[in-house]
């Protein structure tokens, strides 16, 4: 297995296919490049990668997606039959719960001839090079997200959650800037509306400048992993060339049970961040254990372009 690593964040891995990685190799990977790129994984069907992601613990559908009907745990995501591209903003997938997922993986099997880039922010990075009056301002301080796009009715059970703005990542303790898209971060603890929207800004705009993003161009067949804790992620739709009806992107989605929680449901008070770099917390509504070190993910692919999420 070959590494090469990427800047501003992430890691290429070749010489491996999915069944050979195992679970402790790829989490520490993860753990300390945010984003792990796997190419040439072409020989693989829905069933392979349902099993990959479940090696990685028990799944939850993601309210509002739209399931495949082969394979309900994972869902599709295309352009096909779209007169204008979707937008998207950076942002952390379902951060509005109390145990966010943990990882996301995504799969292209047929993409666009120009254009359609997956961007990757390095949140280790976004933390560390904050302005020191900022980072002190902001210590100890939470932000409540909040779900957006979904109904009363679809939304569920967990609509908000406080979660801490500086996060000790669950593996290594390493600190991360914590945010999601401006419409999710409803309420900076201790300002008022005016401050929190003007912070969250601020944040957004100095962990998305360019030097601080990784744009992946996708081939056919690429995998993609990235952990939720130091990475913020968008869809770039600009600039694509043979897109709707031309050059479908598909995907699927799920997310795994927590594996060490570092949010809750609680006030803010008893969510602050921690008083160093690299304290751990212990905070949270739940907690599983990892899967033990030496396992193995099992299953090959070939499917469409999915994402598997596993909550912290």
């Amino acid at each position: 297995m070959d590494i090469e690593a990427l800047h501003p964040v992430g890691a290429r891995v070749t010489g491996t296919s999915l069944p050979d990685l195992a679970l402790d190799a790829l989490g520490a990977l993860l753990a300390e490049h945010g984003v792990v790129v796997l190419p040439g994984q072409d020989d693989a069907d829905d069933e392979d990668f349902l099993a990959f992601l479940r090696a990685l613990g028990p799944l939850a559908f993601t309210t509002g997606e739209t399931p495949l009907e082969s394979h309900p745990d994972l869902n599709v995501i295309s352009n096909v039959g779209r007169d204008t591209p979707p937008r998207s903003s950076f942002h952390v997938d379902t951060s509005y719960v109390a145990a966010p997922p943990a990882y996301t993986a995504l799969r292209a099997v047929t993409v666009p001839a120009r254009g359609g880039a997956t961007q990757f922010s390095n949140q280790y990075r976004a933390y560390e090079t904050l302005p020191e009056a900022l980072r002190t301002r902001l210590a100890g301080r939470s932000i409540r997200h909040v779900v957006t796009g979904l109904s009363p009715d679809d939304a569920g059970t967990e609509t908000e959650a406080w979660h801490p703005v500086f996060r000790p990542h669950p593996r290594t303790g390493r600190t991360a800037l914590y945010l999601s898209t401006a419409a999710r971060c409803a309420e900076v603890s201790g300002m008022d509306a005016e401050e929190s929207a003007a912070t969250v800004r601020e944040l957004i705009g100095h962990s998305t400048r360019p030097d601080n993003v990784l744009d992946h161009r996708w081939s056919p067949g690429d995998v993609v992993v990235w952990d939720n804790a130091c990475v913020l992620h968008r869809a770039d739709h600009s600039g694509v060339v043979g897109g709707p009806g031309h050059a479908p992107r598909h995907g699927a989605r799920a997310r795994r049970a927590p594996r060490r929680p570092l949010s809750s449901r609680r006030t803010p008070d008893a969510v602050a961040a921690p008083a160093a770099e690299g304290a751990r917390t212990t905070s949270g509504v739940r907690r599983r254990d990892p899967p033990a070190a030496g396992s193995r993910i099992s299953g090959r692919s070939r499917v469409r372009r999915w994402c598997g999420r596993r909550r912290v």
